[in-house]
């Protein structure tokens, strides 16, 4: 088979996977749409009020699928609101659109719930730690103030079927740009030789997925999960990148809070949770 017909068949397979999800995507998000466009506002107040609850309701909000969560609890910690562990739990939940894509990958059903409950168990459990131990040092006192109205979050006018029709096409475009790269490099390479390239097979592939996480862009998370689902990562480490995988969450936080020390702690706390988690699911389950 010539280049052209190899390079036809990459395209023609992955337009077909990805064609295959347009249906579940678009319904998918707009429930989602729905559960942001008419609680977001309750959420907010419920963050608000929840004290010591707080790292547990941050962690199982931040298992809805998109960052709305977590651009959200930024603004509430830049406004004083929350608490550094409440905020580091709905980022580490916080999965983006990985979530869609592995329930729309047929045989793949039974991984969401265990993906979901162990970021979960992360980011309660972390939550709760630098709550108890660490906040005082990370969290400079702050005014209770105005929360972001520049984001975009807050836009009620526009309606659902946009926004979920606007989310589902790009979606639809970085899966079948990452798709096409990974059927492609599959073709050429294989799988355990892209595996390798990522150190598979060593308790540092987390490290580079949680490196890959930090990217503020769901385009990390569709990456990650695609990876996941060739098998060139494995389970643990796309849990560590996943867990790092806070969307425009983190750009919201350094936009909104203004004091960066404090933020970078933040990151280089998120970061290294979501490494040592990954090594530890690597290396005990």
């Amino acid at each position: 088979m010539d280049l052209f017909e190899s390079l036809k068949e990459v395209v023609l397979d992955s337009g077909i996977d990805c064609v295959k999800m347009l249906p579940f995507l678009f319904a998918a998000f707009l429930l989602i749409e729905g559960l942001e466009h008419y609680s977001g506002g309750a959420l907010a107040r419920i963050l608000k009020k929840v004290g010591v609850a707080g790292p547990l309701v941050g962690a199982i909000a931040g298992c809805v699928p998109q960052c709305g969560f977590s651009v959200m609890a930024a603004n509430l910690y830049a406004g004083g609101v929350i608490s550094p562990g409440t905020l580091l739990s709905v980022f580490i939940a916080t999965s983006d659109e990985a979530i869609l894509i592995i329930m729309g990958s047929p045989g793949y059903m039974k991984e969401v719930g265990a993906l979901l409950a162990v970021k979960v168990l992360i980011g309660a459990s972390a939550g709760y730690l630098v709550d108890l131990f660490l906040k005082d040092k990370i969290m400079v006192p702050k005014e209770q103030g105005e929360l972001c109205t520049e984001c975009g979050c807050q836009e009620h006018q526009v309606g659902i079927l946009l926004p979920a029709w606007w989310h589902t096409i790009r979606i639809f475009v970085y899966l079948f740009l990452f798709t096409c790269i990974l059927h492609g490099a599959i073709e050429l390479l294989g799988v355990e030789k892209i595996s390798t390239m990522l150190l598979g097979d060593t308790i540092f592939q987390p490290v580079a997925a949680a490196v890959i996480g930090l990217i503020p862009n769901c385009a990390a998370s569709v990456l990650l999960t695609q990876l996941y689902l060739s098998g060139a990562i494995s389970f643990a480490s796309v849990i560590a990148g996943l867990c790092t995988g806070a969307g425009v969450g983190l750009v919201v936080l350094f936009k909104m809070n203004h004091n960066r020390i404090e933020n970078l702690k933040i990151v280089g706390m998120l970061l290294g949770i979501s490494i040592a988690a990954g090594i530890g699911i690597d290396l005990f389950v």
